[in-house]
């Protein structure tokens, strides 16, 4: 392979899903050369379109979780209820490598597309799944957002907030972002599997399984019988601390008896110092939510940027600014290390965020604009050997 040749040029994949987790691991396979066709309804399309428009999310001109979660592909809208659209699928697994599916498995079933109905179209084909809660048992066939599946089921729902305080929601595609790189890290190792074997075969991840992995330091612990009551609602090195200009300081890399001295000292808790109740990192432990309050009282007195300065530059304390999205934005290191970059076409937004999977070796093609609803769908068929009469015939029929 030549340098200029991108990693997945040709391959061909079918996104034949919704919304985020399973197509982005389609994306991620377009960014680095594979053409992905995206196959939506003919009236709505995928309802991820119309994310950025509604009311509870943050507004803008440009339609931006679009713009960045389905870049570098091409849409054919298709009614796959209809014997005319699934003939039309059907030629396009046929040349397919890689097939990504989130639909419901009752969907699927209804429709004739799981793995063992399809998989002899193309005995090569990569048929990636995504769903809910996995592939078996009584909720197998529920259906569910990132928010339950993930962030509920997996426990972290429960478990991430302080004592006393109501289960806090996490932000949208939290889990489902995470989720489609496991679903691409499968799709990939299949992929190798086939270079070796020259079998297709099925692959599969669950939204469930990747909050559980998330989750997995203390799950793992509840399956090994270990005592939660020695854990603390509220470790004292994990504290975060208000100041004076309404800002928050994080000290949860503040750890040990030295390090909790020295700071201390900077911030000329002598008092706290010098008694005998906090003497040990054990007895701190014991009176923590009495040690935090009176911590609480101290960082009140100044600005984050006196704090940071004075801990930071002149103690040389690892303590962080809990940090804005605007403060995320300006964070001179993600562009430095690709975590953004430059569109390589005008899609209305000056960066675009990319997946954090980085091969040295392996180029990106750069974002180009996100496909409109059935933007190619006279093309692909036409590529596909259709006169324009018979797809003239199928618009007026509905089953494009």
């Amino acid at each position: 392979m030549t340098d200029d040749v991108l990693l997945f040029e040709g391959l061909k994949v079918l996104d034949v899903g919704s919304w985020i987790a399973g197509p982005v691991a389609a994306t991620m396979l377009a960014d680095r050369g594979a053409e992905v066709l995206k196959i939506e309804e003919p009236v709505v399309g995928d309802g991820y379109r119309g994310y950025a428009t509604l009311g509870f999310t943050p507004t803008a001109d440009v339609n931006y979780t679009w713009a960045m979660d389905a870049r570098n592909k091409r849409s054919l809208s298709l009614n796959l209820k209809t014997d005319a659209g699934m003939d039309i699928l059907k030629k396009l697994i046929g040349d397919c490598d890689v097939y990504v599916s989130n639909q419901p498995l009752a969907l699927r079933r209804l429709l004739n597309l799981d793995y063992e109905d399809i998989k002899a179209l193309n005995p090569r084909m990569i048929y990636a799944s995504l769903t809910p809660f996995g592939e078996a048992g009584p909720d197998s066939d529920n259906e569910a957002f990132d928010l339950v599946a993930y962030w509920n089921r997996s426990g972290l729902l429960n478990h991430m907030r302080p004592d006393g305080h109501e289960p806090i929601q996490a932000m949208a595609g939290m889990g489902d972002h995470p989720t489609a790189v496991a679903l691409y890290a499968s799709i990939v190792t299949a992929l190798l599997q086939r270079e070796r074997t020259g079998k297709g075969c099925m692959v599969h991840t669950s939204l469930l399984a990747n909050g559980l992995w998330s989750s997995s330091c203390y799950t793992q612990a509840q399956i090994a019988g270990a005592d939660f009551s020695t854990l603390a609602s509220q470790r004292l090195t994990g504290a975060v601390y208000e100041t004076a200009d309404g800002r928050w300081l994080q000290l949860s890399m503040v750890r040990g008896e030295e390090e909790f001295d020295r700071l201390l000292i900077a911030i000329e808790a002598f008092d706290i110092l010098g008694d005998d109740k906090y003497a040990t990192l054990d007895a701190k432990m014991v009176h923590r939510d009495e040690l935090t309050t009176r911590l609480r009282e101290i960082f009140l007195q100044r600005s984050s940027d006196d704090w940071l300065r004075l801990l930071k530059e002149e103690h040389a304390l690892n303590v962080e600014r809990v940090v804005t999205f605007e403060e995320v934005q300006n964070d001179p290191h993600l562009p430095l290390n690709n975590m953004v970059s430059r569109p390589v076409e005008d899609v209305g937004i000056d960066y675009i965020i990319n997946d954090p999977v980085n091969v040295e070796g392996v180029k990106k093609v750069g974002a180009r604009h996100a496909p409109g609803h059935g933007e190619h769908s006279a093309e692909v068929l036409i590529e596909m050997g259709y006169g324009e009469a018979e797809i003239r015939s199928l618009k007026e029929q509905g089953i494009i």
